[in-house]
């Protein structure tokens, strides 16, 4: 099987040692939404700049649609569209003007340019606002238009690079629905990059979830969720170091003043633990069962839940620091 990404052992050290990726591999095909799940820090970010011919890996191969992304960047950049974290849109020009400069970069012509911006924008629900300027949107506003802005030139492959990043859940939610859209109406093949649980879920039709530089675990959330083999009990007591004392032989730790429990067969076994606390004059302020989740698929595979870890900016200020203190 022909694939429109192909990406073997792809690595990327900065300098200082820096590993940000440690050899990644994916293989992604054509009209597919892949999801790259991960903290900050994770590599995400370093994956798409590379793979968007915006920096170039330590080693490894890459190919788009078959164009390889340092031999071939022209070609590549042609047939990828990029909608970053950080917002890329003008607030000094319209919603109109900002698409309409975008399409210049691609040599398409003006009156080809204005009429497929009116229809992205309609997509989008933005044709009321196309004349006004950017300054006057909201940030969801905003979100929407630059997502389109990486449209204009009529892409293969959209790169997502934390498309929700800082909306409100019901924005957020509204997103998803105009990237479903977009798969829908255009067949593209859309990479995203997220690290929102429930955003993986319920957009990717594969997920890789990505820690420290490299995939842990590959697959649909269907068949991650199957592999966890185990229900996260979370218990909220009034005195934390004498249960933890008495749940010694649990697989138990401790996360935000509560106590995680993983366990086979919730429903069952639940019940003795709750026993053995309160015989031992343990109250029990509450009781959370999550049964296997991407949370418990991240869990298992790297042995943490979702981390607000370093982001690319941390990594970025500790080579400076590297280069001041050489």
């Amino acid at each position: 099987m022909d694939y429109i990404i192909d990406v073997e052992d792809l690595r990327k050290v900065y300098s200082g040692n820096i590993e940000a990726l440690k050899g990644i591999n994916l293989k992604i095909r054509k009209g597919e939404i892949y999801g790259f799940l991960g903290p900050n820090g994770a590599g995400k970010t370093t994956t798409v700049k590379i793979l968007t011919t915006i920096i170039k890996p330590t080693s490894g191969t890459a190919y788009i649609s078959g164009y390889h992304i340092i031999k071939n960047q022209k070609e590549v950049r042609k047939i990828i569209g990029l909608v970053p974290q950080d917002l890329t849109v003008d607030d000094d020009l319209t919603g109109m003007e900002n698409l309409v400069l975008q399409s210049s970069f691609y040599n398409i012509k003006r009156e080809e340019a204005r009429k497929k911006a009116i229809d992205l924008l309609e997509l989008v629900d933005l044709k009321d606002a196309a004349d006004r300027l950017v300054s006057t949107y909201s940030g969801g506003m905003r979100k929407r238009l630059d997502l389109i802005v990486g449209l204009i030139h009529d892409p293969d492959i959209l790169f997502l690079d934390e498309p929700t990043l800082g909306l409100d859940v019901q924005t957020r939610t509204r997103m998803w629905e105009y990237i479903e859209l977009l798969r829908k109406e255009f067949d593209k093949t859309i990479f995203i990059t997220t690290h929102y649980l429930e955003e993986a879920e319920k957009l990717c039709d594969r997920i890789g979830i990505i820690d420290h530089g490299k995939i842990v675990v590959e697959g649909s959330p269907d068949e991650l969720k199957s592999s966890v083999d185990f229900d996260l009990v979370e218990l909220d007591v009034d005195n934390l170091q004498e249960a933890m004392k008495i749940l010694v032989n649990f697989d138990a730790e401790t996360r935000e003043n509560k106590i995680i429990i993983k366990i086979r067969d919730s429903e069952k076994n639940v019940l003795p633990i709750l026993k053995t606390l309160t015989d031992k004059s343990i109250n029990i302020k509450r009781i959370h069962i999550e049964k296997p989740s991407l949370n418990s698929v991240f869990l298992k595979y790297t042995g943490r839940e979702m981390r607000e870890g370093e982001s690319e900016e941390d990594i970025m200020k500790t080579m400076r620091a590297i280069r001041r203190a050489r």
